[in-house]
C-alpha cells in the first residue's frame, strides 16, 4: 500500500484535529507532516517536504493563491478540497482537485478521497514509466548514445550525459545539476539512474551524490576527500568510498 505525504492548509481548529486524528489512525495509507493557514504561506514548506497531497480550505485567498504552484520544481500535490459550502465543489471542479469534502468530515468518505489519490498517483506513475520504457526500447536511453531519459514534473527530457556535473539523492526524488546551472528535479530515486550512470564516466562519491568525473576540476585532501567543480561547488567523498574513489579515478 502506498503511503501518501500530506499537508493540511486550514485555519480552521476542528478540521485540524479531525485530520489529525484521522492521520494517526490510518498511518498505514497517510503521513500528514505539516499544517498551514493558508496557500500563499505554505509554498516554502511545500517546497521543503514535497507532498504528494494538499487539504485545502478554498478560501478567496487560497484559490487566487494557485498560481505560486507554478514555481514547484516536482510534481504539484494533488488537492482534495475541504468547506462547509457545498458551492465550493465547483471550485474543486476548477482547480482539478481530486475530491470535494463537506464539513463536518466523515471518515469514511475521507478514506474513499485518499484511495482516489493513491490510484490516481499510481496511475501517473505507470503511464510515466511506459514513456521511459519506450525511450529504452528505442534506444535513446542507452548509454552508448550519451543520452538519460528524466522523469520530471510534467515531462520527460533527454539530457546528454556529458552535461551533468552531478546528481543529489532528494529523498524518492533525484536533482540533476547540469553545467549550465539548470536543475531538474527528477520523479525517480537516485537508485533507479546508478546503473545507467555508474556503467559511463560517473562515481558515487556519497550515499547522495554521483558526481561526472570529466567535470571535475580539482580534488582537495584537506579534512577528507572534496571534489570541486565549477561555480564553487564542493561535494564530499565518503570515507568508505574514498580508497575505491581514488583507484576509479587512477590517482
Amino acid at each position: 500500500m502506498r503511503l501518501i505525504k500530506a499537508i493540511v492548509v486550514d485555519s480552521n481548529t476542528d478540521v485540524i484535529n479531525q485530520l489529525s486524528k484521522f492521520a494517526d489512525e490510518n498511518a498505514i495509507i497517510i503521513d500528514v507532516c505539516g499544517f498551514c493557514d493558508n496557500l500563499k504561506q505554505s509554498i516554502s514548506f511545500i517546497k521543503e517536504h514535497k507532498p504528494e497531497l494538499i487539504f485545502l480550505q478554498p478560501t478567496a485567498d487560497n484559490l487566487a493563491s494557485f498560481s505560486l504552484l507554478k514555481e514547484l520544481d516536482f510534481n504539484i500535490p494533488k488537492f482534495i478540497f475541504i468547506s462547509d459550502d457545498l458551492t465550493n465543489a465547483y471550485d474543486a471542479y476548477k482547480h482539478n482537485a481530486v475530491d470535494f469534502q463537506k464539513k463536518p468530515l466523515d471518515f469514511n468518505e475521507l478514506i474513499i478521497s485518499i484511495y482516489k489519490v493513491i490510484k490516481l498517483i499510481e496511475m501517473e506513475i505507470s503511464f510515466q514509466n511506459q514513456k521511459v520504457n519506450q525511450i529504452k526500447s528505442l534506444s535513446v536511453e542507452n548509454s552508448d548514445n550519451g543520452f538519460i531519459a528524466i522523469s520530471s514534473s510534467d515531462k520527460i527530457e533527454l539530457i546528454k550525459l556529458e552535461d551533468i556535473v552531478y546528481c543529489k539523492a532528494e529523498g524518492k526524488y533525484t536533482e540533476f545539476v547540469l553545467s549550465n546551472k539548470q536543475k531538474i528535479l527528477s520523479s525517480k530515486n537516485l537508485g533507479e539512474y546508478s546503473s545507467i550512470l555508474i556503467s559511463n564516466y560517473f562515481f558515487r562519491i556519497h550515499h547522495s551524490y554521483v558526481v561526472n568525473v570529466k567535470q571535475i576540476i580539482k580534488i582537495t585532501k584537506k579534512d577528507g576527500l572534496y571534489c570541486e567543480f565549477a561555480h564553487g561547488i564542493s561535494l564530499p567523498v565518503a570515507k568508505r568510498r574514498q580508497e575505491e574513489f581514488v583507484k576509479f579515478i587512477k590517482l
